[in-house]
C-alpha cells in the first residue's frame, strides 16, 4: 500500500517541470548537501535552496528532510532520484557527444590526484596516447584522504586512491591491485642462510635492518601479519623517507630489507639489484580506487581520461 506520510513524486510532464530544477535536485541528493551541489553546480547555496524549494511545491512534496549541514532524502525524494537519475545522465552525455563528435573532447583541464609512485609510474605514462589529441592535466599528489576530501570539494575531478572511497558524494570503482614482496639487494641477500631463509624467513630477517616509508612500518607490518601471522620487528628502522621509490633505491644501496609493490620495482628486479626473499602462496595485495564526484556533470575531457585509466588499469 502506499504510504500516505512518503506519497511518491506524481507522474511528470516535460513542460511541467525546468530540467534545472531536476538537475539541481538530482546534485543535491547525490552529494548529500545544499553546499557541495552548490559547489558542483556553480550556484550558492541559497540558490540550490531556493530551487529545491520550488521543485518540492511544484510536485506537493518533501524531497529532504534538512538536519544541520546535511540532508536526509525522503522516501519520495529516493524515488525521484532513482527515477530521473539514469535518464538526466543519459541526457547530458548525449549532448557532450553531440557538441564533441567532431572535435577533441579536451577542451578543458583535467584536474587528476593520486598517490605519487602509481601516478608517476602507472597513472602519467597510461595517458600517453591523448596528449596528442590535446589533453591537458594538472596532478596533485598526496595521501588518498587527503586527495578523496579535495575531489568532495570540488578542487579535482579525478583521484586514484588506494582506500575505497565512503559515502555518496563520491564513486569509486577498482581498477588495479598492487602486490607486495619482500626485497633486498644482491649483497644483502648473499649473506643469508637460503635454506633458514626458506623454512622461517621471520627469524632470519628479524635483526637485519629495515628501510622504510615511515616510523610505524606500515607495509611491512601488514606484510609480516598476513604472511607470517606474527608482529613486525620493533627495532628502529635504518632508513625513512616518505616516498616508495626512494625506498626501493636505499634498499638496491644494500641500507636493509624492506617490502614494495612489485609494479614499482619491476625494473630494478630485471637487472638484479633487487631480489625477492620470500614468496608467499598468498601475498598481500592493495586495491587501486578510481575516484569522481557522483553529482558531477560529465564533461568529455573527464570521461575520456577516466575511460582511458579504468581500460589502462588492466595492465598495470
Amino acid at each position: 500500500m502506499p504510504d500516505p506520510h512518503h506519497p511518491p513524486p506524481p507522474a511528470l510532464r516535460a513542460d511541467d517541470i525546468d530540467l534545472t530544477l531536476l538537475r539541481t535536485f538530482l546534485a543535491a541528493h547525490r552529494a548529500g548537501s545544499m553546499t557541495k551541489a552548490a559547489a558542483e553546480l556553480g550556484l550558492s547555496q541559497p540558490g540550490v535552496t531556493s530551487q529545491i524549494r520550488r521543485l518540492e511545491r511544484r510536485l506537493g512534496v518533501t524531497l529532504f528532510h534538512r538536519a544541520g549541514r546535511g540532508l536526509t532524502p525522503t522516501a519520495a525524494g529516493d524515488e525521484l532520484a532513482l527515477r530521473i537519475g539514469p535518464h538526466l545522465d543519459a541526457l547530458t552525455a548525449a549532448l557532450n557527444e553531440a557538441v564533441t563528435t567532431d572535435e577533441s573532447p579536451f577542451t578543458r583541464t583535467v584536474l587528476l590526484g593520486g598517490p605519487p609512485e602509481l601516478t608517476a609510474v602507472r597513472v602519467l605514462p597510461s595517458l600517453a596516447g591523448l596528449y596528442p589529441r590535446g589533453l591537458r592535466v594538472r596532478v596533485t599528489t598526496g595521501l588518498a584522504d587527503d586527495l578523496l576530501a579535495e575531489l568532495a570539494g570540488g578542487g579535482l575531478d579525478l583521484v586514484v586512491s588506494t582506500i575505497r572511497p565512503r559515502g555518496r558524494a563520491i564513486t569509486g570503482v577498482p581498477i588495479a591491485d598492487e602486490e607486495f614482496v619482500l626485497v633486498a639487494s644482491p649483497e644483502l641477500a648473499a649473506g643469508l642462510d637460503r635454506d633458514r631463509l626458506a623454512a622461517d624467513p621471520a627469524a632470519v630477517l628479524a635483526n637485519l635492518p629495515v628501510v622504510a616509508y615511515s616510523e610505524e612500518l606500515p607495509i611491512l607490518r601488514r606484510y609480516w601479519r598476513h604472511v607470517f601471522g606474527r608482529p613486525a620487528p620493533h627495532a628502529p628502522p635504518a632508513v625513512v623517507v616518505a616516498d616508495l621509490r626512494a625506498v626501493a633505491a636505499a634498499c638496491a644501496a644494500g641500507a636493509g630489507y624492506t617490502v614494495l609493490p612489485r609494479y614499482l620495482i619491476g625494473d630494478l628486479l630485471d637487472a638484479g639489484r633487487l631480489v625477492i626473499l620470500h614468496e608467499p602462496e598468498d601475498p598481500p595485495i592493495n586495491t587501486f580506487y578510481l575516484a569522481w564526484r557522483s553529482s558531477a556533470v560529465p564533461h568529455p575531457a573527464v570521461e575520456a581520461v577516466r575511460a582511458h585509466l579504468q581500460e589502462s588499469a588492466a595492465g598495470w
